[in-house]
Parts: structure tokens; C-alpha cells; sequence
């Protein structure tokens, strides 16, 4: 039976011509996966916006062809869940390798997650729930754009400082500096990086956060603490351009 004479679920919908409802599914895909993988990429994670669109149409389509080869069974006996099983727990393996340990800490788990939960938006689309999938994307950004802010709104900000942060190393380790900040504040401005000496692959990094001294203290030593890094500096300012005379260590 030819896939151009088939139907195809789609909700509000109802069934619809294969092509019509399969490009329904992957253009919906695209979308939701973007938005998702904007936030992420606004936040300087390593999974952007190729990856989770990828992740999300990848889900969708593995669903639908699942979908589409149950009604084409001909009397075969089809389990049309086994694919989708195989997307929850092979979506797994992708998301162990962004969760990095360092010493007691761990960072990644959010990015981890948020892969998770693309490949069930993409799984729902592909069953013929676009505006469901909507929904859920809405509310996934809200939890990855709100709840933050939120927590620290409960935080006195009152003893919250700018300060101005260093760092020299060798090698690439940029996005790992970047996943342990994250893991203390969602706020970070005007990250540089200048290759001092291209020979040894010695690196300066300096950015600027606003958080708590003490928590300031914790990543300072949770930064010296990489192999790679050789020295880290930071400093508080009265903005981020304007630094004070007095120097912290």
C-alpha cells in the first residue's frame, strides 16, 4: 500500500492526507525544538538550538513512521510503542554524556533534562498532538525562564555584589567555566576569551556576575579546582565598569 494513499492523526484535525499531516509534524517540530534550543543557547549551554531541534524531529519522526507502519500492518501483529520505548531510553545515553562530575559537584543535570523532556515534546508531535506539544513547550520555558528568577526573588539581593572574575588556563574550557557559573547564577555579562600564547593554548578569560560574596567564594575555589586552569582572580566593582580600589582575592 502506497504511503500517499495513507491518513495520518492529527488533533483538531482528524485525519488527514499523509504528506499534508506529516509536514504538520515536522515544521511544528522545528518550531517548538527552536524555541527551546534558543533558550538554551541565550544561556551559553552546549546543547543550542541545533541539537534540540534535532532531538525534536528526530523524536518526531521515529514516532510518526512508528505510527504509520502500526496502520500499515496488514494484519501483522505491530507493537507500535516499541520505537517510541526505544526514543525514552536512548534518549538517555545522549543526556548521561552533558552531566559532568567535578570533585562533590555536578553540572549539567538541567541541560540533561531539558533533553529529556524535548524528545517527549517531539514524541507528542509526532503522535498527532501538535498543540499539546505547545503547550508543554510553553510550559517548559517558563520553568527554565521563570522558576530562577523566581528563586532568587525570595533571595535578599541586598548584600548581592558585581564582581569581575579572571581566569587563566590552557586549553578550551570555556563552555565547562560557563556550566559551573550557571550552576550559581543564571546571570552572566561579557564573557571574553583572548588566546595569550597559541603555541601552549594559554587562554584569559574574565566575565562579570551579581550573586552573594560567600557563593562568589565557593566558585572561585569550584573553578581553581579544574586541571586545565591555572589561575583565577576576581574582584568586586561597584558596576560592571567601574571597579573599587579595594581587591578580593
Amino acid at each position: 500500500m502506497m504511503v500517499s494513499s495513507e491518513t495520518v492523526f492529527i488533533e483538531h484535525l482528524g485525519q488527514v492526507d499523509a504528506y499534508l499531516g506529516m509536514g504538520i509534524k515536522i515544521v511544528t517540530g522545528l518550531v517548538l525544538g527552536s524555541l527551546v534550543g534558543y533558550d538554551r543557547e541565550q544561556k551559553m549551554k552546549n546543547a543550542g538550538i541545533k541539537t534540540n531541534v534535532l532531538i525534536c524531529l528526530g523524536a518526531t519522526l521515529y514516532t510518526a513512521i512508528s505510527m504509520i507502519g502500526h496502520d500499515q500492518g496488514g494484519g501483522i501483529d505491530y507493537d507500535a510503542a516499541r520505537i517510541p520505548a526505544q526514543i525514552v531510553s536512548g534518549i538517555g545515553f545522549l543526556g548521561a554524556g552533558a552531566i559532568m562530575k567535578d570533585g562533590s559537584n555536578i553540572i549539567g543535570l538541567t541541560t540533561a533534562a531539558t533533553i529529556w523532556v524535548v524528545a517527549a515534546i517531539g514524541m507528542t508531535i509526532g503522535y498527532g498532538f501538535p498543540v499539546v506539544a505547545t503547550i508543554f513547550t510553553l510550559t517548559i520555558l517558563s520553568v527554565l525562564r521563570l522558576l530562577g528568577p523566581i528563586y532568587q526573588g525570595f533571595e535578599s539581593t541586598k548584600n548581592h555584589r558585581y564582581f569581575h572574575i579572571e581566569v587563566l588556563c590552557r586549553g578550551d574550557i570555556k563552555n565547562f567555566i560557563k556550566e559551573i557559573v550557571f550552576n550559581t547564577t543564571d546571570r552572566i555579562d561579557e564573557l571574553h576569551e583572548e588566546i595569550l600564547d597559541k603555541e601552549k593554548n594559554i587562554r584569559h578569560l574574565d566575565f562579570y556576575v551579581f550573586m552573594h560574596p560567600k557563593k562568589m567564594r565557593s566558585m572561585s575555589e569550584e573553578i581553581k579546582d579544574i586541571v586545565q586552569v591555572d589561575k583565577v582572580h576576581y574582584h568586586q566593582i561597584e558596576s560592571k565598569t567601574m571597579k573599587k580600589d579595594h581587591l578580593e582575592d
